[in-house]
């Protein structure tokens, strides 16, 4: 269950990331905002999955109720899944 949470995370971020800095640009440069509502859904979809997954494994490895916090709220920073892969998902 680690390895698709991770993969889920690395996803989000980098939906995240397409989002934030490509997508949005976009459309309020050259009024494209079909990339807007692709990558948006996506990263939606990504996002509940990603915390699906956090629940799922705050039960399974017994994380405390301050590391689910911080997992959760690096979902959404940019690069925050890097953090929690490195911090609390290396084994």
């Amino acid at each position: 269950m680690v390895k698709k949470f991770k993969i889920c995370a690395i996803f989000e971020g980098l939906f995240l990331l397409i989002l934030l800095f490509i997508a949005m640009p976009l459309k309020y440069i050259s009024s494209f905002s079909q990339m807007v509502q692709l990558v948006g859904m996506a990263h939606k979809l990504l996002f509940l999955l990603y915390i699906v997954l956090a629940l799922i494994l705050y039960y399974e490895l017994k994380w405390s109720f301050k590391i689910l916090g911080i997992i959760m709220f690096a979902s959404v920073i940019p690069f925050g899944a890097i953090y929690v892969d490195k911090k609390h998902l290396t084994q």
